[in-house]
């Protein structure tokens, strides 16, 4: 069998599995995005955001429409109450599905002003929310619709208070994010001016404060070649793990590039979860994959 990976630090050796496959669970898709793992339901939810809707994928009962429409919603999280937190690119927002199945909106405005399209999500601990907000979603008819935007590419953080505050705004367009297992930093993607001939596209690691809520010494951590990084995610040791032209890229906490899986399509987006959350779920154009991987997503189900 051929394996799907490429070993660049010999440590990543110990990450792969070599008899196991990368399989193809569902394609036909427009661009998949957003993926959540619910272990509880033994379930996958993503985004299929050109036909403005959520799937749903279970390992016996493969892939099923969650939600049509959606407000061409892209990235997704679970907060501590088991709750799927979602960033609406056509409606502008943060919302919450409640366990009957309401929709409230957490944040669609800040100072009056209209957010962008929030594009990617993650839940703290302590019940905060942290979104990024670039234009993508409001730039083209294809993933939400032209409308104007109102307010500057912002990271943000809404406070379980119901207060929203700006946690950084030097970026040309927030992307992907995620926390380290022990919440003392935060990596965003950078991925501005996609539309320039010359982009700015890196990852960004800050520092939290002991507050949990200010951001300090923001620096570059690493920059993904070939392609940029979009969704990432950490494992358990810290590891981090991003969507690259040629599959997934998984990184050192010090920014060292240890190995790749390689996957035929671009990957946008990933996820951990299945038994002990040693699989890894892709995005990738217009399927979805998973291969089993011997490290164990960071981030509680």
């Amino acid at each position: 069998m051929e394996q799907p990976f490429a070993v660049i630090d010999p440590r990543f050796k110990s990450f792969v599995l070599p008899n196991a496959p990368l399989l193809r669970i569902g394609e036909g898709f427009g661009w998949t995005e957003g993926p959540v793992w619910f272990g509880d339901q033994q379930c996958l939810l993503f985004s299929d955001v050109p036909n403005d809707r959520v799937m749903r994928w279970t390992p016996t009962g493969g892939v099923s429409v969650f939600r049509q429409p959606c407000g061409f919603e892209n990235g997704h999280a679970r907060d501590r109450e088991g709750r799927l937190i979602s960033c609406s690119h056509h409606d502008r927002c943060i919302r919450r599905t409640e366990l009957d199945g309401s929709l409230t909106i957490l944040a669609d405005h800040y100072r009056g002003k209209r957010l962008n399209s929030p594009n990617d999500v993650a839940v703290m601990a302590d019940g905060s929310v942290w979104f990024s907000d670039p234009p993508y979603g409001i730039q083209t008819d294809y993933e939400g619709g032209k409308q104007e935007p109102e307010v500057p590419p912002r990271l943000y953080r809404l406070d379980p208070s119901g207060d929203l505050d700006i946690a950084a705004d030097d970026f040309d367009g927030p992307n992907g994010l995620c926390f380290s297992p022990d919440e003392s930093r935060l990596y965003v993607t950078e991925t501005g001016k996609q539309f320039d001939s010359d982009p700015v596209q890196h990852i960004r690691v800050f520092d939290v404060g002991a507050d949990g809520r200010r951001l300090l010494n923001g620096r570059v951590f690493h920059k993904i070649h070939p392609g940029n990084a979009d969704g990432i995610r950490c494992d358990s040791d810290g590891n981090l793990w991003s969507g690259a032209a040629d599959g997934v890229h998984c990184l050192d906490p010090d920014g060292t590039l240890l190995g790749k899986i390689l996957v035929p399509s671009l990957v946008s987006n990933l996820e951990f979860g299945g038994r002990n959350k040693s699989q890894l779920f892709l995005c990738a154009g217009q399927s979805l994959y998973t291969i089993a991987v011997n490290r164990r997503g960071a981030r509680w189900p």
